[in-house]
């Protein structure tokens, strides 16, 4: 069979289980889309003002401040000295305060809030989207959007119904090199698809970086916990919740998401018929913080369009990482991000189209932060949209739900169910 013949097979498998993504009701036009006006300044509230919502939101956002006309009105986090620090950064930007909550529920009442960005803790991310489609907010979310199934289906539909512009927070699909990377995969140069995999490895478990002293006194414990059982205040828990499983389920969940994100992005893919995951606590790195989450740990998913995804983590040494497609006539590397690149080496049915060691030509695109803010004035689909984030949950629950049962899981698409057999 022939590379198009391949590539189209491929494509009607794709178009007929997408065809079943989550959408329990449809909305029409002028409902689904509550784009802003052209003139109007939009008005974002930061729902989690750790790291990554000051390091990568708030600054990634600020970056188009001038061309797209928005202001960072509102802050929430249960940590004082996180909201502070954030609305410094506000103060120097806009020249005034941004209110500042606790809890996301009181940041939700403001009457003029256009949007939010949710990097709060991966346990509270699908809360935080729901209660933000209700109140008819466009979102920027961090990804992975959720660590249980039930509660990820409910934040789906309550966006489905909303209509609102959500961005999931995948963003290297929205780097050229990458958009360069699913346009060549697409010309169908690879062939018959066999493998993707990722070997995304460290010397320790990244948890390690976040550890800070944090003083009780300065945090809702009780926000934070979620509805998990009480327990006495610890900084190592706050600050490091990376590390337990309570809180983030580990690496193949959150560093994972990104993988099979673009796993679903370069190749079309719908969602995984079956996973099997295995990992385990390696004593590398135990302590007295008695991280939970496995740093060795090994996912495998089987797609409907006939090849096999593999993302595995070695939190206990730096060797060997990689991220490859391997195809019947070439493979793409994309272990750096920024510069993928494709040959023919080891390719059985290689036939000439590719020649040596080749980058890939990047594709022009807006970055995530920008692509949001442009899809909100123009009631576009973004880059990453409910349905891709609502794509890598189910992938990551389905591993992670094997590694708690030692059971292979598969997925109905049609009645989103995940089942263990």
């Amino acid at each position: 069979m022939n590379s198009q013949l391949t590539r189209r097979d491929m494509l009607k498998t794709s178009a007929a289980a997408a065809a079943a993504l989550a959408a329990p009701k449809s909305v029409d036009a002028a409902t689904r889309r509550r784009s802003i006006g052209a003139n109007d300044r939009i008005r974002i509230g930061v729902i989690g003002c750790g790291g990554r919502g000051r390091n990568a939101h708030m600054k990634g956002l600020y970056k188009h401040v001038k061309e797209t006309n928005f202001e960072i009105v509102a802050l929430a986090d249960p940590w004082r000295v996180a909201r502070e620090s954030a609305n410094g950064m506000v103060k120097e930007w806009f020249g005034r305060d941004a209110k500042q909550f606790v809890s996301y529920r009181d940041l939700l009442e403001m009457k003029d809030l256009d949007a939010v960005t949710i990097a709060s803790c991966d346990l509270h991310h699908t809360a935080h989207l729901e209660a933000a489609a209700k109140a008819g907010l466009h979102i920027y979310v961090e990804k992975p959007i959720a660590v249980e199934f039930d509660d990820l289906k409910r934040a789906v539909d309550a966006v489905k119904e909303a209509g609102t512009v959500v961005q999931v927070g995948t963003q290297i699909r929205s780097l050229p090199s990458i958009v360069g990377a699913r346009d060549l995969c697409r010309t169908g140069i690879f062939g018959r698809l066999s493998r993707f995999e990722e070997c995304r490895n460290s010397e320790r478990p990244y948890w390690y970086h976040y550890l800070k002293d944090v003083r009780e006194e300065d945090v809702d414990w009780k926000e934070f916990l979620h509805g998990l059982p009480r327990r006495p205040f610890r900084s190592d828990i706050y600050s490091g919740w990376y590390g337990h499983y309570e809180f983030s389920r580990g690496p193949i969940p959150n560093l994972g998401a990104h993988f099979i994100d673009l796993v679903h992005f370069i190749t079309g893919a719908s969602f995984p018929q079956s996973c099997v995951c295995l990992g385990m606590v390696n004593e590398t790195w135990k302590d007295e913080h008695n991280f939970t989450n496995p740093n060795c740990i090994q996912a495998t998913w089987i797609y409907p369009e006939g090849f096999v995804v593999s993302s595995s983590n070695n939190l206990a040494n730096s060797s060997n990482s990689i991220r490859k497609l391997y195809g019947d006539k070439g493979a793409l590397d994309i272990t750096n991000w920024s510069k993928p690149t494709f040959d023919c080496e080891g390719a059985p049915h290689r036939d000439g189209s590719i020649r040596g060691k080749n980058e890939v030509k990047p594709t022009d695109h807006p970055d995530h932060y920008l692509n949001w803010l442009q899809c909100m004035r123009g009631g576009d689909t973004p880059n990453a949209s409910i349905d891709a984030g609502y794509q890598h949950a189910v992938a990551v629950i389905m591993a992670m739900k094997s590694y708690e049962t030692g059971r292979k899981t598969v997925y109905d698409p049609v009645k989103r169910k995940i089942k263990t057999v």
